[in-house]
């Protein structure tokens, strides 16, 4: 595997710019989301990388070598698409062999079977080599499509949103695998996706993108508690942060300038002593979590139930902050930090 690197990329499509002055380095073996809406640049990211679109400017290396200006086969990269694009009438070890047939690749029939048969251990999925592609399940054809790209030994991994077409169900399930063999195989990934989910449960680092910028990138946990801005606090937890207007709620040790604070829904104490009241109009039950939607002054507030009992729509009760969870952000919708508030870890005893 390989380090990629990319300084100062840039690329537009007739007007548009799909991507600015991007600078970006996935380490060998690291596991990297990129995070954003559609149009945010996240797969042109990904083309780029593979050579499938020139960069404007900027260059790219992967492993210590430029491969700015090279074609796609010589990067030695492997790209997971959205669809499985699977041949439908090869076999499973046909459609995971196929690359490894290609001119140059120059390997044995054992050496091939080898390959596919260790690849397909490791995907779970060695029964169904002699299957026809017409005969797997969702999960099944996403693990080939996976496993087709794995046998190539390529330098890294491209992945643009690969379980977005499977159901609630498998894409948990694939998340599990995905993570279990990029660690088994110390694989350099560089993965897409607009689901928030995903890239908080598969990346060792998040990217968020907005129009072709790179707003912000760290560790799953540090863009989620130190968010950059409000952007980026609204792209990662579900519910999404509470942005509020200061006076919504009462708090303390607000820093200078703060225009809006932001209050994840963990972060809300129902039937606080002295707070802030609060009217119930929905309650969202989860499974493991329970949702409160509650109206203050018309403000519309998410929490999460937790130990605070029961509610139904219609309730009363007042609202608090623990110490040190709010986030004040500027005019600009920009991270003010705290400066003598308490930290949320020290409210959470972590």
């Amino acid at each position: 595997m390989a380090e990629v690197v990319l300084q100062g990329v840039g690329k537009s499509f007739g007007e548009t710019r799909a991507l600015k002055a991007l600078d970006l380095t996935v380490g060998d073996g690291e596991f990297v989301v990129l995070l954003g809406p559609t149009g945010a640049g996240k797969t042109t990211s990904l083309r780029l990388v593979a050579g499938l679109e020139r960069a404007d400017s900027g260059t790219i290396r992967i492993g210590g070598t430029e491969v700015t200006d090279w074609p796609p086969a010589p990067r030695n990269i492997a790209f997971v698409f959205q669809q499985y694009s699977l041949y439908p009438h090869y076999s499973v070890f046909d459609n995971m062999a196929f690359p490894l047939r290609a001119p140059g690749m120059d390997l044995s029939k054992d050496e091939i079977a080898g390959r596919v048969r260790e690849i397909a251990r490791l995907l779970r999925i060695e029964d169904k080599l002699k299957n026809r592609a017409t005969q797997l399940s969702g999960g099944e054809m996403q693990r080939v499509a996976i496993g087709r790209a794995l046998v190539r030994q390529p330098s890294i991994f491209l992945m643009d949103e690969p379980l977005s077409s499977l159901d609630a169900k498998l894409r948990e399930e694939m998340r599990v695998e995905l993570k279990r063999i990029q660690h088994d195989l110390g694989a350099t990934t560089l993965y897409v996706t607009h689901d928030q989910l995903e890239a908080m449960t598969l990346a060792d680092r998040i990217g968020v993108l907005r129009e072709g910028v790179l707003v912000q990138i760290d560790t799953p946990r540090a863009v989620y508690e130190t968010p950059r801005d409000i952007y980026v606090a609204r792209r990662l937890g579900s519910p999404q942060i509470n942005i509020l207007d200061p006076g919504v709620l009462t708090l303390d040790g607000l820093p200078p300038g703060a225009a809006q604070i932001g209050v994840r829904p963990e972060d809300v104490i129902l039937r606080h002593d002295g707070g802030t009241p609060a009217r119930v109009r929905a309650v969202e039950h989860l499974g493991v979590e329970t949702v409160i939607v509650l109206d203050s002054g018309g403000t519309k507030i998410h929490a999460l139930l937790g130990a605070a009992g029961a509610f139904a729509p219609g309730d009363t009760t007042t609202l608090g902050v623990h110490p040190g969870a709010a986030m004040a952000f500027d005019s600009q919708g920009a991270r003010i930090a705290a400066t003598s508030a308490p930290t949320r870890e020290a409210a959470y005893g972590t």
